[in-house]
């Protein structure tokens, strides 16, 4: 134990926190690789997300074996991971009424977990539906379902999650609905990825974590300045880790009931290695319930 879990130990005991200190017992910090200098060769970038304290890197699709095992070995060669793959979906939603669109985002969802494959990850970030004008609630569930389920037995070839998040879609609004929407696949490779700062405007994420405990298998960090329960108005806008609404301790602790010790992903704007020691430093205090 060194001296931050040491001291994060006990601020956690007086608080009545039972928070994990060891390495393999905790949260692990991971950083987006868009946040990494486009400066750097890609070895240097891995170096660099290393050598401030990150433990994973989470990439972007690149849509080509090469690319996406040049990507790995350089991860490989600064010895740190590429844990997940930020996919997405929004172009082509698995909740359109075309087929034509339909077939595109799977495809595009099928080539997404195929370079998580190459690069050595363990999941994709899928957006699974979108709501809007054209396309109501129940049509967005229920295709989403439907295509999602498609796309298991690729996930079972693979051995890659399809971890679905929360965002600004219209769709999956509660913490209720999410861990119902989850459960309805009944499968362990569909589970769902928690984004910190994107329930901020319409619930508390202490309250979505609790109630989807082991259900999230990786988590997004930013900050939100503004929410429910703020003098009644939501209107805000994302800020640096630790300077939002956002109640990082209460945060911190839901983790810790519901045992998640996978990886935490930095979702911000990039920087310099003096910015990038700096955001790992707030995850570090985010880390010890500070």
């Amino acid at each position: 134990m060194n001296r931050r879990e040491f001291v994060a130990t006990g601020i956690a005991t007086a608080a009545g926190i039972a928070y994990p200190t060891a390495m393999a017992d905790r949260p692990k910090k991971s950083v987006m690789f868009s946040m990494l200098p486009g400066s750097l060769s890609l070895e240097d970038r891995f170096k660099l997300a290393k050598s401030v304290g990150f433990e994973g890197v989470e990439c972007s699709p690149v849509g080509s074996e090469k690319a996406a095992t040049d990507l790995r070995r350089a991860a490989e060669s600064a010895g740190i991971p590429i844990q997940s793959v930020i996919y997405g979906g929004w172009d082509a939603p698995l909740s359109d009424p075309n087929p034509a669109v339909i077939a595109k985002g799977l495809a595009n969802t099928k080539a997404a977990m195929q370079d998580a494959k190459w690069m050595g990850a363990d999941d994709i970030l899928l957006v699974p539906a979108v709501v809007n004008a054209r396309v109501r609630y129940v049509e967005a569930y229920e295709r989403s379902q439907k295509n999602v389920r498609a796309l298991i037995p690729f996930a079972e070839k693979l051995n890659i999650m399809i971890c679905c998040e929360e965002v600004w879609n219209n769709f999956l609004l509660s913490p209720m609905e999410f861990a119902h929407y989850i459960d309805s696949f009944k499968h362990p490779l569909v589970q769902a990825y928690f984004d910190v700062g994107n329930v901020v405007t319409f619930g508390w994420p202490e309250d979505w974590i609790r109630t989807l405990g082991k259900r999230i298998k990786k988590v997004h960090l930013k900050d939100y300045k503004g929410g429910p329960g703020l003098f009644g108005g939501n209107k805000g806008n994302f800020v640096m880790l630790r300077e939002g609404s956002i109640n990082w301790p209460e945060v911190r602790k839901a983790f810790a009931e519901v045992g998640f010790t996978g990886f935490m992903n930095t979702e911000l704007g990039g920087g310099d290695e003096a910015y990038l020691r700096d955001v790992s430093a707030r995850v570090d205090k985010i880390l010890a319930g500070e």
